[in-house]
């Protein structure tokens, strides 16, 4: 079982510790943010950092079956159980999340763990691959790992089963490779542009701006206030990306990939989007990354900011003059 919001026991090595705070960027985060809304559990996590955040006290580990757990893998690991257990509310059974196994590796239920936990030298994937325990350091880019573990967890295993997959393959070398530079940058700088028009999805793998930024804004749905009659959304994926943009900036770009789906789905709950779209992701990702000649280079670049209702000054059509960042793109360049 996982860890609950009561600590449990600590042992000798854990409480030799010495106690730490989260740092003055966890207050900083903007949990209202439009690129925030689909984080699954996000009320929970986000009372929780709070909370932490401005805590005169002093955050002690607490222990995971006599492994070491610190603030953050206990608040997702909190976050986990809260979610298996509206589940099992809903539908009358709770599921964990578990690892998607490679043909000599039986699938794992997953759970955050002290990056203390890693045994030296052992890969990361391979860590989580064989174990299900997923390394998590107390800082802001574990904390939104960890989030969209949460969010998308079929993706996640899938993008570490392919990780597994090449490293069986290549083993581990100062080169990542083709593949793995590919789950990297989407793992770390992703974005999901969810469209039922296709001519949307299309202009912007064509860094054509205006065709899918600009002039359909109305069909844009809004994160804050979904719209059943929109016809575009972005979900973001990277984890690194939601780390940059507790400090928002313009030239801030995802690297994205478009799924089109029936009008139907922007008729759905939040949740109910998500759900689908994991499933809909991980099968995009698997077909993609199983391809001969797949590169970095497969993944639309997208200005986050530039997304309709992300950004309040993107309002004003002037935004994507800026040619340093909405850029006229390889692709055209290369016709």
């Amino acid at each position: 079982m996982l860890t609950t919001d009561t600590p449990v026991t600590l042992n000798a090595d854990v409480s030799s510790k010495s106690p730490h705070m989260l740092d003055k960027s966890f207050a900083d985060i903007n949990w209202q943010a439009p690129w925030m809304c689909h984080i699954s559990q996000l009320s929970i996590i986000s009372a929780a950092i709070q909370s932490l955040s401005s805590s005169s006290e002093q955050n002690k580990a607490v222990a995971y079956e006599g492994q070491p757990i610190d603030v953050i893998a206990g608040v997702l690991n909190n976050a986990f159980n809260q979610q298996s257990s509206h589940e099992q509310s809903s539908h009358g059974q709770a599921e964990l999340p578990t690892t998607k196994p490679t043909h000599n590796n039986q699938a794992h239920t997953l759970k955050f763990v002290s990056q203390d936990a890693l045994p030296e030298g052992e890969a990361y994937e391979s860590f989580i691959a064989t174990t299900g325990n997923i390394p998590t350091r107390d800082n802001l880019h574990d904390l939104f790992n960890g989030s969209i573990w949460l969010t998308f967890p079929k993706t996640k295993a899938l993008l570490n089963y392919y990780h597994m997959l090449e490293i069986a393959a290549q083993g581990i070398n100062a080169s990542r490779g083709r593949v793995r530079d590919t789950i990297t940058v989407f793992d770390e700088n992703g974005a999901v542009l969810v469209t039922s028009d296709a001519s949307i999805g299309e202009a912007l793998v064509d860094f054509d701006w205006q065709a899918s930024l600009v002039m359909p804004r109305v069909k844009w749905d809004d994160p804050q206030q979904s719209n059943s009659h929109a016809q575009a959304v972005v979900y973001i994926f990277g984890h690194a990306l939601l780390e940059q943009l507790v400090y928002p900036r313009k030239p801030l770009c995802a690297h994205s990939i478009v799924i089109h789906v029936a009008q139907e789905f922007f008729t759905l709950s939040l949740a109910e989007r998500i759900s689908y779209l994991d499933e809909k992701v991980a099968h995009y990702m698997d077909e993609l990354l199983s391809t001969d000649d797949v590169t970095p280079r497969q993944l639309a670049p997208l200005p986050i900011l530039g997304v309709p209702h992300f950004w309040s000054e993107n309002a004003d059509p002037s935004f994507y003059d800026d040619d340093y960042v909405f850029r006229s793109g390889r692709r055209q360049k290369s016709n």
